[in-house]
């Protein structure tokens, strides 16, 4: 498998970027680098070309709908396949920080009562990806742990086929919170853009509920600031628990994932575990932030 610098200069040099002096921002999910001219490059996972090419329809479509967001440079063909990897080339953000609250919400307000086109092909929400491997990999668990976490899933799974009615389905941002949105001094802009898809709006709503209300009391006055923007609280909604319920074990097998080559999170990912099963009493628990 070709790593991924090496994909991106494979794909300058295929569609005429220059590469000189490329830059490393950022290794997470995708690979994230700065180029010459204000061009950022995205590399993604293996298997990713199609949520790579994704990303980009999304740009352009919030862009034409009047929801800044970041810009994939149009006069370059999107993504460019590299041996199973999706590169992508984007306009690099003005200086900006995190977006507030307020924002975050008046912008999720606006995606949800957008009506994606059929053309943009949004995959349906799929609450649950990944998490089976996640749970597998866990190592940093016990084997009785994983077994209870499987067993976990597989009852939220069938939760989630019974969901009662909600808002109508529409687009998703799909990983909704404060950091997704950044403050430029021409306003909020939308990032990343992979998870897009088409679902219950109560999933972003809830994304923000979890983190302010599962980890730590002294968030929770975030989360009515929230509602008076967006003018809706998800947690009188019959279905809120179940998706709740989802976004927390998805936080708690990303510690774990984190925790297989950072063993100072080892603590976090037992203790977010014991929460969820109950022997932390109730909400909201101590949970920090992990990378």
């Amino acid at each position: 498998m070709t790593d991924p610098q090496e994909a991106l200069l494979l794909a300058c040099r295929q569609v005429g970027v220059d590469a000189t002096g490329v830059e490393l921002i950022r290794s997470a999910e995708n690979v994230i680098y700065r180029l010459p001219g204000g061009v950022v490059a995205r590399v993604s996972r293996d298997g990713q070309l199609a949520t790579a090419g994704k990303e980009v329809r999304v740009s352009r479509w919030l862009n034409e709908s009047g929801i800044p967001a970041v810009r994939a440079i149009e006069q370059l063909p999107q993504p460019v396949a590299v041996d199973g990897r999706g590169v992508t080339f984007w306009h690099e953000l003005p200086p900006h920080r995190e977006g507030s609250i307020g924002q975050l919400a008046q912008v999720l307000q606006q995606l949800h009562r957008l009506r994606p086109p059929a053309s943009l092909d949004l995959p349906p929400l799929a609450p649950f990806v990944r998490l089976e491997q996640r749970i597998a990999e866990a190592t940093v668990f016990a084997d009785d742990d994983r077994a209870w976490l499987l067993d976990h899933l597989h009852g939220l799974q069938d939760r989630y086929r019974e969901l009662p009615p909600g808002l109508p389905h529409g687009a998703v941002h799909g990983d909704a919170w404060a950091g997704n949105i950044v403050d430029t001094d021409a306003g909020p802009v939308v990032l990343d853009l992979e998870r897009f898809a088409f679902g219950p709006p109560e999933w972003d709503l809830v994304s923000v509920a979890v983190d302010h209300l599962t980890f730590s009391a002294e968030y929770a006055p975030g989360w009515t600031e929230f509602c008076q923007h967006y003018g809706y609280d998800v947690t009188g909604w019959q279905g809120c628990s179940v998706l709740r319920d989802a976004r927390e074990l998805r936080k708690v097998t990303f510690a774990a994932q984190l925790a297989r080559d950072i063993p100072a999170l080892r603590d976090q990912a037992h203790y977010r575990l014991a929460c969820i099963r109950g022997e932390h009493g109730d909400r909201p628990w101590d949970w920090k932030p992990v990378p």
